[in-house]
């Protein structure tokens, strides 16, 4: 992989995205609403959380653009930004569930 002359730039992006996603709570957000776009109120019911706690956490995962919203009447669904998001989760639940080779060097 050849790096961007503005790596260091990207490189900030990239840690501010996984510092987002490092928060046990705000992951499970964005978790569930990969398979079909969700409403605050059942994200909030399916994690028993408050909809005012999950509307925060939505806000900053839709300013990284980990999350888009769309509204629908007087609902917002929320569902993953786009597809790379999906590949980075299941890349990562993926690798998570790997056997340990015995190889840690």
């Amino acid at each position: 992989m050849s790096m961007p002359p503005d790596i260091d730039h990207l490189v900030d992006e990239v840690a501010d995205l996984f510092h987002l996603l490092g928060d046990p709570t705000r992951l499970r957000i964005v978790l569930s609403c990969l398979a079909q776009p969700t409403a605050v109120g059942d994200i909030a019911a399916a994690l028993d959380l408050s909809s005012s706690l999950v509307s925060h956490h939505l806000r900053l995962l839709r300013a990284a653009r980990i999350v888009k919203a769309e509204r629908q009447g007087k609902q917002v669904f929320y569902a993953a930004a786009d597809a790379h998001i999906s590949s980075l989760l299941t890349n990562m639940f993926e690798h998570i569930a790997e056997p340990t080779t015995g190889l840690d060097a």
